[in-house]
């Protein structure tokens, strides 16, 4: 009976162990197993995939929508209404007054020519001449001054921004900062994006609206950098510092550019005058010879033909030697 008993327990235990370990093998419970694994190992990495694909992806389409708002606010700096242009050329009056100095401008100029006798011939085109061309020329030339003392500052004031981040400081007390210590205009621009930060507006589209006051490329790269890195992250330092690299680079071309295009200008206005001396020369030894220029018909058409000629020539001549980078 003890033998019977003790052979059942041994079958148990072999029968208990063959279950064990040899059943799963055999009926494919640990295979299955195993599939489920990879399946759910599968799926997490297919989640994570198609997150991280989501993210990069939210992320490219939040770049290019920046890109293509500062691009359309591009396309509007091109031709600017009179309040904006004013502020460009650094100009605290308003429309209004603009307005009023454009039609004094115009009176004085009549004046002077109807004065001078010139007649009403040549004084209605001065009112023109005076009342718009004129003022707006002014507008263009101060513009254009104080675009080149911006370009000139904008990188020493980047550098500060990148020296101030490396250091910990935070980006709008750099700003702070350049818009304390640095010379007008880039003094006058940093102020109006931390003003714009203390109502509430976000650092880029403070610096998105500068390229309004000042439309040029660095003013619009710098925006661009700082809207990129505000909404794809990144390193600040970093991409500051690349876009000062860059601006130093171009000014060296500009600087390069200008020096090598300085004798085709010194040739052509040296053709330009050359016409005009030699008319002052013959009028001053020869006076009978050349008059006839302006005394007969024949000459005042010849006068005319000439300058028209010349004018082409001159314009042809600086579109030659003028380089857009």
């Amino acid at each position: 009976m003890s033998s019977m008993a003790f052979a059942f327990l041994i079958t148990v235990a072999v029968a208990g162990v063959l279950y064990v370990f040899i059943y799963p093998m055999i009926s494919g419970e640990k295979r299955a197993e195993q599939r489920l694994k990879e399946i759910s190992v599968d799926e997490i990495q297919a989640k994570r995939s198609k997150k991280a694909a989501d993210n990069s992806s939210s992320r490219r389409q939040q770049v290019e929508d920046t890109l293509k708002q500062l691009e359309a606010k591009q396309k509007n700096a091109k031709n600017p209404p009179i309040e904006i242009r004013l502020q460009q050329a650094g100009l605290s009056i308003s429309k209004k007054q603009f307005y009023m100095f454009s039609a004094v401008a115009g009176l004085m100029s009549f004046v002077l020519m109807y004065l001078s006798g010139m007649g009403l011939i040549l004084a209605i085109p001065a009112i023109i001449a005076g009342g718009f061309g004129i003022p707006r020329w002014v507008i263009g030339y101060l513009k254009k001054k104080r675009e080149n003392k911006f370009i000139l500052e904008l990188p020493n004031a980047i550098d500060v921004i990148v020296r101030g981040v490396k250091a910990g400081l935070p980006i709008g007390d750099c700003i702070r900062i350049i818009a304390n210590e640095t010379s007008e205009p880039v003094k006058g621009e940093f102020r109006q994006i931390a003003e714009g930060q203390a109502i509430g507006m976000s650092l880029s589209d403070s610096a998105a609206k500068m390229y309004e006051r000042v439309p040029l490329p660095e003013a619009n790269f710098f925006g661009i950098v700082l809207a990129i890195q505000q909404q794809a992250g990144g390193n600040l330092s970093e991409a500051l510092g690349n876009l000062s690299r860059v601006l130093r680079e171009r000014k060296k071309m500009s600087a390069k550019i200008k020096a090598m295009s300085m004798e085709a200008k010194a040739s052509a206005s040296i053709i330009a005058s050359l016409p005009f001396a030699v008319m002052i020369l013959v009028y001053l030894t020869s006076p009978g010879y050349i008059e006839l220029l302006w005394t007969t018909p024949t000459g005042r058409v010849l006068m005319a033909g000439s300058a028209m000629w010349m004018t082409m020539g001159v314009l042809v001549m600086r579109r030659m030697i003028n380089f857009d980078f």
